[in-house]
Formats: C-alpha cells, structure tokens, sequence
C-alpha cells in the first residue's frame, strides 16, 4: 500500500460515521504507513476491543498482507489525520461492509481495488475482519451513523 502526501491525494470523500468504521480506517492507515507491527495500531485495537483485541488484529494483519501480496497496483492511503478518505480507501471500506452480506459485491470491488481478479483471499479475510468486528461490538458499516 503506498501513503502519499495529501497535497498529491485525491480525497473525494468523507470519513464514515461509526466507531467501527473509524477505527478500522484508522489502523488500515497506521499499518500502511508504520507497518503491520504498529504500536499505535495495538493500542487502538486494545482500546477499542479490551482483552479480545488479538482476534481482531491479527486478522486485520493478514488482510493488509494479502492485500499488499496480491495488489497488482499501488493502493492509495491517506494520512491518519486526514478527514477525508481517497478513492480507494473508499473501495476498500464499501468492500469491507458488505463482505459478509453480499460477498459477490464485495469481490467485485476487491478486484477492482487491487487491479486483479484473482481477489478470493483478500476477500475471506476482509470477510473475518468484518465477523470479527461485528462478533466484538464494533460493526463494519459504511453508512453507520456517526
């Protein structure tokens, strides 16, 4: 994933509403920009899920992993304090709110996201990402009220 300076980003649409959302945004920035060992990313996601915050990480580590291994194109990723999201994350976000729901749609734009059809794992673990922040009271929702 690459993160660039927001003066060469195009932002085209604003952060979602929902804790979830917001928190899933936020350690998808730290562990593009900081790596997947982030400790910030950590401590979001022991502040956000208490004592079951190891599921959640470490299948928000794979997803990145796999996102970053099968991407056939750089992924767009704005700066964590960045009021706004770019397209892709954008994509990504829609992808991640319907994974679980209506995973066809989700792999339509998982595919599109990472410029390759073979999108399938990416899709299973934005798929247990999505269970796992439901499972712990922190839905994936793109159109979660604030």
């Amino acid at each position: 994933m690459a993160h660039g300076e927001t003066s060469h980003l195009d932002l085209p649409r604003p952060i979602p509403g929902g804790y979830g959302n917001r928190l899933f945004l936020y350690i998808l920035r730290r562990m593009a920009t900081a790596g997947v060992n982030d400790a910030h990313a950590v401590n979001a996601m022991i502040g956000a899920f208490g004592r079951s915050y190891r599921r959640p990480l470490v299948l928000m580590r794979a997803m990145m992993l796999e996102l970053a291994r099968s991407a056939t194109r750089k992924i767009l990723v704005a700066p964590c304090c960045c009021a706004r999201m770019t397209a892709d994350e954008g994509v990504l976000m829609q992808a991640v709110g319907t994974a679980v729901q209506d995973p066809r749609l989700a792999y339509d734009h998982v595919t599109a996201l990472l410029g390759n059809d073979d999108a399938l794992g990416a899709l299973t673990c934005l798929q247990a990402v999505a269970q796992a922040h439901n499972d712990l009271g922190r839905p994936l929702d793109l159109y979660a009220a604030g």
